[in-house]
């Protein structure tokens, strides 16, 4: 009889096999079905490269939850009928207006700029590690790209540490399809502390406007529209959720490979110029985000299954990153890859705004610990992955160094 096909919690990061290596199940999900009715939590699962591309490019799907149909993975784990949902999963006319609004400040031009200000965190904060054993999730992952988009935001640094935990705690449930009570009790309380410090602060830039990103949004301006105070709020928390935190997993993700793959890491340090090539090929290989998601907008046929309006299809990015129809060697990490094209940041209106950002924050983190390290070697072991459905994050990553 042969092994029945994971489904349900199998598929998430709550599952430990799944936890720790995702991608032999999802390889086996891919080998057998096209696409996976997964029953437990009333969705449709994708794993293939073309049918996660084409999902996540097709306009017409719906990525409002409110429209799924009750009862089914979309509606219930990302539902909130009472708000109007941030721009990650709203549909247009509400999605272009705000994008249009807001994007201006993430072209690959505009974050160009702010390179110099992200090295010079990452120097600040590389620089000041001390002892030859830590714990890089700590000590490197989480802080840059923390402090990077609160000095891009203009947070007072005196702020930075309660900053840094409220954005930890206000999406440690947001994805989840099993939410304990104490912990959607402690994501509210970040978040109201977070949308307080935000009102504040867009109080303080009306009066008081700078170069930094609040500011720029504030003062955002397309056709005689402006946002409003909740939507630069919801911009903001938006920038934390789908940005800082993926950025954190980035580079956790990024250092676990080279670092099981030294052969790459020093090809690295020889060719400073494949950084770019390698944060690709890292974004390939073990993306930050798992799974995304649309709704179904019509009654449609896809792979010769019949899929209802309003269900909830979940395309696997991980899945699809690796399908050997498209990739030689998928498994295979290789920063010289010369097809390194993924779908980690989504597609389609929702193409990650920030990827950029992101990109940047990545390369420049690794120049940073690679300059200062000229030795660095995982600590045999000593490393955990975080129960966070739809994400692939490192809890903890324990590394030697030599100075």
């Amino acid at each position: 009889m042969a092994d029945a096909v994971p489904t349900g919690l199998e598929l998430t990061a709550l599952d430990k096999p799944f936890r720790e290596n995702p991608y032999p199940i999802l390889a086996k999900l891919r080998q057998c079905e096209r696409v996976h009715h997964d029953q437990v939590f009333k969705r449709y699962v994708f794993t293939r490269h073309d049918d996660v591309m084409a999902i996540l490019r097709d306009r017409d799907l719906w990525s409002d939850p409110r429209k799924g149909n009750p009862g089914t993975f979309s509606r219930e784990v990302l539902g909130n009928d009472d708000e109007e949902p941030s721009m990650l999963l709203m549909d247009d006319p509400g999605h272009r207006r705000l994008r249009e609004l807001v994007y201006r400040s993430f072209t690959p031009r505009a974050v160009e700029q702010w390179r110099s200000r992200a090295r010079a965190v990452a120097d600040r904060v590389i620089g000041e590690i001390d002892g030859s054993e830590f714990d890089l999730m700590e000590k490197v992952a989480r802080p840059i790209p923390t402090v990077v988009i609160a000095e891009l935001l203009g947070v007072d640094p005196s702020m930075h540490e309660s900053f840094k935990q409220w954005s930890h705690d206000s999406v440690e449930v947001a994805f989840s399809p099993v939410k304990e009570e104490a912990a959607v009790r402690l994501a509210e309380k970040a978040q109201a502390s977070l949308d307080a410090f935000f009102e504040e602060e867009i109080r303080r830039r009306r009066s008081e406007s700078g170069e930094d990103l609040i500011s720029q949004l504030v003062a955002a301006e397309a056709v005689g529209d402006r946002l409003s105070v909740a939507e630069v709020i919801s911009t903001c928390n938006l920038l934390l959720a789908a940005g800082n935190l993926t950025t954190t997993d980035l580079i956790g993700n990024g250092t676990k490979a080279f670092l099981d793959h030294p052969d790459q890491m020093e090809k690295l340090r020889a060719q400073p110029g494949l950084m770019k090539n390698a944060v690709e090929e890292i974004l390939r290989y073990d993306s930050p985000v798992v799974n995304s998601g649309r709704i179904a907008n019509a009654d449609m046929e896809i792979g010769g299954v019949k899929i209802a309006r309003g269900e909830s299809l979940s395309v696997t990015l991980a899945a699809a990153n690796r399908d050997p129809d498209v990739y030689p060697e998928p498994d295979r990490f290789d920063i010289e890859r010369e097809d390194t094209h993924h779908q980690s940041f989504g597609g389609g209106r929702h193409l990650c705004m920030g990827a950029h950002l992101a990109r940047l924050e990545a390369q420049e983190t690794f120049f940073a610990l690679f300059d200062r390290f000229p030795e660095i070697h995982a600590l045999e072991g000593r490393y955990e992955y975080a129960p966070v459905p739809s994400f692939r994050s490192l809890k903890s990553l324990w590394v030697r160094v030599a100075r």
